[in-house]
């Protein structure tokens, strides 16, 4: 496993990149409301892509038809943005990829939308703090399979299951590089990591089982008990210290 290490003038394309994912998400936020579709997000999120003359990650990656993933309450991945309208109590996972300057950026983060119930507030919580637990290994000379192995301790503990069938990944000049990050235990602690590796780093949590089925359109992730399912991630890069979020606003 090549894992690619990026140099100063590329970190800066990729903190660039990051910066409109962050926005996007910021923007997004203060937008979602009941009777909004998720195409509706989907256009807001391009069109302030457009601003910075940036791209949309995922448009046609794999012939995926979307612009971003709109996921909303069971389903956990890979939604496609559509006609349908959010309401007061459903929660709504966005997955955004920005590509600009040659570089990409990947996050995603779970929503409320209206008023939602206690338990839904807990897993987007949760979800969030075990993507931050997890980066404490996110540091050089640490190793790959800590992070993983922290998601699953963490959402554990509260009850909660960390899907296997679908992991984090590299990112930089592809969308997906090596290395594949598991967000649950595995046997040995993995490949060493160093300064200059950038990882998306995705903890996908179930309320219930962790199984996971994919639905007729051949792309949107659900759970196979109809349990909700959050998502929270962030483009990281690793350094000698504390490691650097890429895809948060910084001011």
């Amino acid at each position: 496993m090549a894992i690619p290490i990026k140099n100063d003038n590329q970190l800066a394309r990729m903190r660039e990149a990051g910066h409109v994912v962050a926005e996007v998400f910021a923007l997004l936020k203060s937008r979602i409301e009941p009777g909004l579709s998720t195409r509706d997000l989907e256009r807001l999120a391009v069109a302030h892509m457009r601003k910075y003359g940036a791209k949309p990650s995922f448009k046609g990656y794999n012939d995926f038809p979307g612009s971003i993933c709109t996921s909303v309450n069971n389903e956990v991945i890979h939604g496609i943005p559509g006609i349908r309208k959010l309401k007061s109590g459903d929660i709504i996972s966005i997955d955004v990829g920005v590509y600009l300057n040659g570089f990409h950026a990947d996050a995603a983060r779970t929503f409320p939308v209206g008023d939602v119930s206690p338990e839904a507030l807990r897993l987007i919580s949760v979800t969030r703090e075990s993507f931050y637990k997890s980066i404490e290994f996110a540091k050089a000379n640490c190793r790959l399979f800590d992070i993983s192995a922290a998601v699953q301790d963490y959402v554990e503990m509260f009850g909660y299951t960390s899907v296997e069938d679908y992991v984090g990944h590299g990112v930089g000049m592809e969308l997906h590089e090596d290395p594949q990050i598991p967000m649950f235990r595995q046997q040995g602690r993995g490949p060493r990591l160093c300064k200059g590796m950038t990882l998306a780093i995705e903890p996908m949590v179930n309320q219930g089982s962790r199984e996971v089925v994919t639905t007729r359109d051949n792309w949107t992730v659900v759970t196979k008990d109809g349990g909700l399912s959050a998502h929270y991630e962030n483009t990281v890069l690793v350094t000698e210290g504390e490691p650097e979020i890429l895809t948060r606003l910084m001011y």
